[in-house]
């Protein structure tokens, strides 16, 4: 595919990438899913995702300097997220804008995101946000759309940095009081773990509420507290967890998107 003129301003090159279809059922774009590469050489990882044969792409790659590179038009669909789900949407691919952060990740020491990159991430976002109209709680993860296979972009990507900074959705974790916990975990079954699962689902997770705590609802846990808990990642559902999980489905209730911001703003 030749050259396009970048979606974004703070885009400093294209490097287009052949991987690429139309999004199904003209669809718009509702939500960002963040990934970090998961490869040691950042070079190498951007052209895998121009590599006809590798069959993945995304729409933006950031590198650790903070320099942004576009590789698919955002009218187009990446082939960034798999086989993935959220909020009942199957086919994420056609329904988001797919982001690439250069990190080696968990099987290559997962370094610290550095400062300019993650400041990078930060004003591009915000970019998106303002021109699809996209709701701060739609800002999720790799392993939030697809919690059985995926880690990234992790527990070390600061979340919260990107909440005080005006992108995605964010609460202050629930303390982890192990002395006063009665956790929930593989194994389990009761009313109390059907309740959890329910409560994930409602979030967005894909997950069934059978009141077993089987290994999907481990892994969907792990992937939720990679993202909103990350001081403690172990797939057990502690009251911190369990505590978060419901602080952040109340907070949600208040989020608009930035164009029902301004149409707020206007009506005072």
């Amino acid at each position: 595919m030749p050259n396009f003129q970048p979606d974004s301003s703070v885009v400093a090159e294209v490097v287009a990438s052949p991987n690429h279809n139309e999004r199904r059922d003209e669809a718009n774009p509702n939500m960002i899913v963040l990934h970090y590469t998961g490869m040691p050489d950042s070079k190498a990882a951007l052209q895998l995702l121009c590599t006809p044969t590798s069959e993945v792409s995304s729409h933006y790659f950031v590198f650790e300097d903070g320099r942004i590179v576009q590789c698919v038009p955002e009218a187009r669909r990446a082939w960034h997220a798999g086989v993935s789900s959220w909020a009942g949407e199957n086919d994420v691919n056609s329904r988001s804008i797919g982001i690439e952060i250069a990190n080696p990740g968990h099987d290559y020491g997962y370094p610290e995101f550095p400062l300019r990159q993650v400041a990078a991430v930060i004003a591009l976002c915000r970019g998106i946000f303002a021109r699809r109209y996209i709701r701060p709680d739609r800002l999720l993860a790799h392993s939030d759309v697809a919690p059985t296979r995926k880690k990234d972009p992790g527990e070390r990507f600061p979340w919260r940095l990107l909440h005080e900074s005006g992108v995605g959705h964010w609460v202050d974790p629930e303390p982890i009081t192990p002395a006063a916990d009665d956790p929930l975990k593989l194994g389990d079954s009761s009313d109390a773990v059907k309740e959890l699962q329910s409560a994930l689902a409602e979030y967005g997770y894909e997950i069934t509420a059978n009141g077993g705590y089987d290994n999907q609802t481990q892994d969907v846990v792990t992937a939720f507290q990679r993202h909103f808990r990350p001081a403690q990642v172990d797939g057990i559902a502690d009251a911190s967890t369990r505590k978060t999980l419901r602080k952040l489905i109340d907070a949600r209730k208040t989020l608009v998107s930035p164009i029902e911001a301004t149409l707020q703003g206007g009506s005072r």
